[in-house]
Order: C-alpha cells, then sequence, then structure tokens
C-alpha cells in the first residue's frame, strides 16, 4: 500500500514538472493543470476543502438556551476537469471526501458511499450547442449550478435545500443564441433518471425532464461571473440574466423528487406520483454591488403516500410548497465583502409543516478571490412566526 501511494504521488509530481513550460500551475489555477505535447488531452487537478464552526441557540418560548457548538469538514472535494483527444471534447470528475458529500447510502446504491459527485463529459458538437452525458448538475436555480466554491455566503439558503433538484444522471442538450447587440439566450434541455446520484440499482418510477431558458440583455459577464456570487470581478457595465426552470419529475419515488426517504408501500413496493418543480431567478452585477432573486415552487399530483388500496395513507409525504430568497451584497476595493439574505418559505398545509422566514447577514474576507476566503453569517430564524433560533457560523475555503 505505501508502495503504490508513494508511486501515485511520485507520477503527481512528475506531471506537474513536466507541464511547467505548458501551464500556469499558479495558486488558484490548480493543483496540476497539464496540457499533453501533442495536445492530444489535458488534465487540471484542483483539490478543495471548506471547514467551519457553528454555534445555535434555540429559543423555547421564553429564553434561549444553552448553545450548541460545532466543527465540521463540510466539504472535501477532488476535482478534475480538462479536454480529451479534441478540446471540444471535455469533462469533468469530482469526487467527494467529507461526511456530507458521501452521506446517503440505501439500498438503490448498494448501500455504498456515493463518492461520485459529478462525472460528465461535454460535447461541443456544432457551433453553439453542445451534448452533455452523464452524472452531473441539472440546469436548475442559479444558486444550486452555483458552485459550493463560489458561495457569497458560508452556505445556499432555506429555498435551496427544500426545493432544488440537484444532481442527476442523463442526457442535456444545451445552446446559446445571439440575438442581436449584446443580447444572449441560452436554452437548456435535460433527460435524467430522476432519483438522484450515484443511483446503480435499475430506474423506479419514470424519468425526468428539465427545460431551462436564460435571458442576458447586457451581454455576457466577466469570467462567467453569472453563476458566480459576490462581485469578485467587478463588471464596469450592469449585468443581468434572468432564468426560468420547468421540471417535471415523472412517477417520483421519493418525498423531494431526487432526494428524500423513500415512499415504499407495506407490501414493499415503491409510491409513484408526478411531481413538477418551477424556479425564475436573476442575477444582476454592476461594480461592487451583487444582487440574486430567485423563487421556486413545487406541486404534485397526489401527495400524500397510500397503500395498493389508493386511501390508506403510508405516512409518507411529498414536500410540497414555494419559496422566495433574495440576497445582495457589496464588495469593498480592499475586498471585504458585507451581504444580506432573506428567505421565505410556505408549505402546502398537508405537508405539516409549518411556514419559516430566515434572516442571514454576513461578512467575508477574500484574499484569493473564492479560492482563499474567510467569511462569517448570522441567521435568524422564525418558524410559524415566532421566536425558534440564532446561528452564527465562521469557516475558511481553500482551493487550489
Amino acid at each position: 500500500m505505501k508502495l503504490k501511494l508513494t508511486i501515485a504521488l511520485l507520477l503527481c509530481l512528475s506531471l506537474s514538472a513536466n507541464a511547467q513550460e505548458i501551464s500556469d500551475t499558479s495558486f488558484g489555477k490548480g493543483l496540476i493543470n497539464f496540457t499533453a505535447k501533442d495536445s492530444s488531452f489535458s488534465i487540471k487537478f484542483a483539490p478543495r476543502f471548506q471547514v467551519r464552526s457553528m454555534s445555535s441557540w434555540d429559543h423555547n418560548g421564553s429564553q434561549y438556551g444553552s448553545p450548541d457548538h460545532n466543527f465540521i469538514v463540510r466539504r472535501a472535494r477532488l476535482k478534475f476537469d480538462g479536454f480529451a483527444y479534441s478540446p471540444k471534447l471535455k469533462y469533468k470528475l469530482e469526487l467527494g471526501l467529507s461526511n456530507r458529500d458521501i452521506s446517503g447510502a440505501n439500498d438503490f446504491n448498494r448501500n455504498t458511499p456515493r463518492y461520485i459527485l459529478d462525472a460528465v463529459i461535454m460535447w461541443n458538437f456544432a457551433k453553439n450547442w453542445e451534448l452533455w452525458a452523464g452524472q452531473t448538475k441539472l440546469p436548475g436555480n442559479v444558486e444550486r449550478v452555483v458552485s459550493s466554491a463560489n458561495l457569497q455566503l458560508i452556505d445556499r439558503s432555506l429555498l435551496n435545500s427544500r426545493f432544488n433538484i440537484d444532481r442527476d444522471l442523463g442526457i442535456q442538450l444545451r445552446h446559446k443564441s445571439d440575438l442581436g447587440g449584446n443580447f444572449l439566450m441560452r436554452e437548456k434541455f435535460a433527460v435524467s433518471q430522476g432519483e438522484g446520484r450515484n443511483v446503480t440499482e435499475g430506474n423506479e418510477g419514470g424519468l425526468q425532464y428539465t427545460a431551462r431558458v436564460e435571458f442576458l440583455p447586457f451581454g455576457s459577464f466577466k469570467s462567467k461571473g453569472d453563476y458566480v456570487q459576490a462581485a469578485i470581478k467587478r463588471e464596469e457595465t450592469p449585468k443581468l440574466m434572468v432564468g426560468f426552470t420547468y421540471n417535471y419529475n415523472q412517477d417520483a419515488v421519493r418525498e423531494r423528487g431526487f432526494a428524500g426517504d423513500y415512499m415504499f408501500k407495506s407490501d414493499g413496493s415503491l409510491y409513484e406520483t408526478d411531481q413538477t418543480t418551477i424556479f425564475a431567478d436573476a442575477m444582476f452585477k454592476y461594480q461592487g454591488f451583487s444582487f440574486m432573486g430567485e423563487y421556486a415552487k413545487r406541486s404534485a399530483d397526489d401527495e400524500i403516500a397510500t397503500e395498493a388500496d389508493g386511501v390508506t395513507p403510508t405516512g409518507d409525504v411529498v414536500l410540497t410548497g414555494n419559496a422566495l430568497n433574495l440576497q445582495a451584497g457589496y464588495m469593498f476595493k480592499n475586498n471585504y465583502e458585507i451581504a444580506g439574505r432573506f428567505t421565505t418559505i410556505e408549505y402546502e398545509t398537508i405537508t405539516g409543516s409549518a411556514p419559516t422566514e430566515q434572516y442571514t447577514l454576513g461578512a467575508s474576507k477574500y484574499i484569493v478571490g473564492h479560492k482563499l476566503k474567510v467569511q462569517s453569517d448570522l441567521s435568524y430564524t422564525t418558524v410559524n412566526g415566532n421566536e425558534d433560533n440564532i446561528t452564527f457560523r465562521l469557516g475558511f475555503d481553500l482551493h487550489f
């Protein structure tokens, strides 16, 4: 075992040394950034991790109790990307190592850790057209598609955790159009398995269909800034992206389509119902100011899972409802930023979940953009209009 590790380390060092003359290996550009001499392939290896502490105070009806403290490695990942054979055929492989990255073992992934986050190829087969195949994020709400490496606050919002459509296995077709002047439009379509990532034991229920269209009336953002939170690259002129997503999960067997508990009946079979999720979102940036807004809504044909008789409830309920998330920040010229977020969620009565509001205020120092940063935020959460929780988080990100 030690010999294998030594060989692997020497190989990495050799690749890094051989790539120095043709690659940019400065911090934040990848630990290894290698291109073959005949340009037949390339590889960038970029590990990253996020460490944080959390202190949480729950309200017991009259006062806040003693705080709960927690230190975690929230994310620890190994990312590989580049092209194979031709620059028109790109790939991405991302592996998760932290507990939160690999949790979720069940009978449908052979009760194994879910190490694989992304394993996808992207083929630019014609001008402005790309075909994607494999496991990766679906074209859902903008906050979810933004990498966890490029977040403005410590983590994503409650809207995202309750209603996003996340990663899945399937194919995607993507196209972009120039509508004249600086006006751009992007169209994205996906057909996927519908049960989330790393499913190995067949396809329960039906397939999942996703369509998204994006409008950029003032042209493209710097460095793909429409999918990067915070004004890391200051826009000299206003830039706006507005997007709309429609997702239909046919005969879904999980409480949140791609995630949540599988809805089993007492005879061991799965309850199935069609689920629909829609998103409307926007990203705006100008100078040091950034804004992101999102609306999400999930509905289902029959939210209450029933037994084979179609009457007796099993106890499982599809998480239906809607949510609004508004987030803004200002980046000062010394790369300190203040940001705020407001999220409200209204669940369908049938779910038994109370309406929730959350207010978050954050402060960050970007040492090398999102590659090396220190962040903190303070959140106040109310459930059904009552005082419920205060949470303070402090963390840092290191991304090679």
